[in-house]
């Protein structure tokens, strides 16, 4: 087996420690990083659900600034922010380069993407079912715990789960200007001294990865998914406390 590796792929075989040591760098850039983003992309979904136009918490003006700050961050591209946010890392953890240094320009290269997917997630919740917990007195961060994040779990996961699958993409673009991690082993060893099966190597390991990922995400939304039928009966008993009778009165609210 080995003979056959080394035939096949020498590069790989001769820089196997480097590659599992870019390989752990990766995954604590990706763990690091993730969730940091997850919480603070969370946080500023839910804000801008809330304080949206016919939020529960209505502000326009948060609404409004939070938004922009969002648009201005998305629309930079990771490479530019990379740079752009060279004084501000190292100020803040020291250095701009390496595993260290790229977890910060992560975040703020993630933390947006994330908080539209939370937001949309967020927004796919049937509207009828805030009514009513307002209806019934609910305060707002009953309404945000118990229904908003609670039954939005599918949603939070799939979410999530295309969160870090563009992370992994973007660990390998903060390896271009020193990194670490799979995009920079990639990048001095395949790309630069043409070692072909190198490239081919962190290609498959990436692969791997996503195809990992996606697949338990889609688990955990099979598991966590339930019919719009079966939601309103989980809904009524678990948060309302009310019997089936009343799980009629749910298609008369409005959408």
């Amino acid at each position: 087996m080995a003979e056959i590796l080394q035939s096949i792929a020498p590069n790989v075989v001769e820089k196997f420690s480097e590659l599992v040591e870019a390989f752990i760098q990766t995954l604590i850039m990706m763990g690091v990083s993730g969730i940091i983003s997850f919480f603070f992309g969370l946080f500023f979904g839910v804000v801008l659900i809330v304080t949206r136009p016919g939020g529960i918490l209505q502000n326009n003006l948060v609404y409004a600034l939070l938004d922009k700050i969002i648009n201005l961050f998305r629309s930079i591209p990771f490479i530019i922010l990379i740079a752009a946010l060279i004084p501000t890392t190292r100020l803040i953890v020291g250095t701009a380069i390496g595993t260290k240094g790229a977890i910060l320009p992560l975040v703020f290269g993630t933390v947006p993407f994330f908080t539209r997917q939370i937001e949309s997630a967020l927004a796919e919740l049937d509207h009828g079912l805030i009514e009513a917990a307002q209806s019934m007195g609910s305060s707002p961060m009953e309404i945000i715990f118990r229904v908003y994040l609670r039954e939005s779990i599918p949603g939070i996961v799939r979410a999530t789960t295309i969160t870090v699958i563009s992370l992994i993409g973007l660990t390998a673009m903060a390896g271009v200007v020193g990194g670490g991690g799979l995009g920079d082993f990639a990048i001095r060893y395949g790309h630069q001294r043409n070692q072909v099966d190198i490239t081919y190597a962190t290609v498959l390991i990436i692969l791997a990865m996503v195809s990992l990922l996606q697949g338990i995400g889609n688990l955990i939304i099979r598991k966590t998914s339930h019919s719009a039928a079966a939601h309103k009966v989980v809904i009524t008993r678990r948060f309302f406390g009310r019997d089936s009778a009343t799980i009629d009165s749910f298609s008369s609210w409005p959408k």
